[in-house]
């Protein structure tokens, strides 16, 4: 039997993904460094570092990762940090998140799946070379 968290405490949690999402690099890594989990996650499995890298924040993402991101974590759909980013085309977030150890094979649909979904012959090229 799970509790239901306090009031006050959802209301951090929503703020502190809404700056995740912003890409409030600044403001994100204190909380973290202040004690938020890096790898914490919202009622969908969706991490900070999900958040950021999907919105196209690639200082954040580095934070994150720089702070104990899993680079890897799926949410609850089995999506990962680097796939979301190859889905919204976001270069810079990719290689951020290569760059912190994501790996183009994790998650369903992977990175690497995503990049063919999509006929980004580029990236499938950076993949392979990882």
């Amino acid at each position: 039997m799970s509790e239901t968290p306090e009031p006050e405490v959802v209301e951090l949690a929503t703020k502190i993904f809404d700056l995740a999402r912003r890409g409030e690099t600044e403001a994100l890594a204190a909380y973290v460094d202040a004690g938020v989990p890096a790898n914490l996650t919202n009622d969908r499995g969706d991490s900070l570092l999900m958040l950021a890298a999907y919105h196209g924040h690639a200082q954040a993402v580095e934070a994150l990762l720089a702070r104990g991101a899993d680079a890897d974590r799926a949410n609850d759909r089995g999506q990962t940090p680097l796939a979301g980013a190859v889905f919204k085309g976001e270069d810079t977030v990719i290689r951020a998140l290569l760059a912190g150890g994501a790996d183009p094979a994790a998650g369903t649909p992977s990175a690497v799946d995503t990049a063919r979904m999509f006929d980004k012959k580029d990236l499938l090229e950076l993949f392979r070379a990882q």
